[in-house]
């Protein structure tokens, strides 16, 4: 076999394997699964039953203050959300059990900002979550509840904001 043939077939080999694994969820995945039912508890104090977001297409967020491409993508997760609020878009910004509670405040105050914002204070909303461990990991769920697309990093905002179209358009 010449090398490029082996090349070829190693790649192949990976990302199979890399799919079955479950790896190849890292850039995003498609095929769409209900959206764990969970209970967001908010900086207000209140909590927000997962349930109560169907009808909407809603964008959770797992974020850390410490985290820098989190707060790099803020301002354009604060854009999204003001350009789809008044069609039926919500997003929910989770932040991770090892960020303190002042620092979460702060950020959230320090830049307005528009949505809802909740805290997991013992890690289950990441585990329930498919046990989000890297941050950012940013999830799409459709009006029906179902999660369309999940996202480890930074999404591309362009290809994000034409699957939130796709959606509401839907709806």
């Amino acid at each position: 076999m010449n090398p490029v043939s082996t090349r070829r077939r190693t790649l192949a080999l990976t990302a199979l394997a890399c799919a079955t694994l479950g790896l190849g969820s890292l850039a995003g995945c498609t095929s769409r699964e209900p959206a764990p039912e969970s209970r967001f508890l908010l900086l207000d104090g209140s909590t927000l039953a997962s349930s109560a977001l169907k009808g909407k297409v809603t964008l959770v967020n797992f974020w850390a203050t410490t985290c820098t491409t989190c707060v790099a993508e803020m301002p354009e997760l604060v854009h999204t959300f003001q350009k789809y609020q008044a069609r039926g878009f919500e997003t929910v910004a989770v932040a991770m059990s090892y960020d303190p509670v002042e620092w979460v405040l702060n950020f959230s105050n320090s830049r307005q900002l528009p949505f809802k914002v909740a805290l997991d204070r013992n890690g289950e909303l990441a585990r329930q979550w498919g046990d989000v461990k890297l941050t950012p990991t940013t999830f799409l769920v459709d009006q029906q509840g179902q999660i369309v697309k999940r996202y480890v990093g930074q999404p591309d905002f362009v290809a994000l904001h034409q699957l939130i179209e796709q959606l509401l358009g839907q709806g």
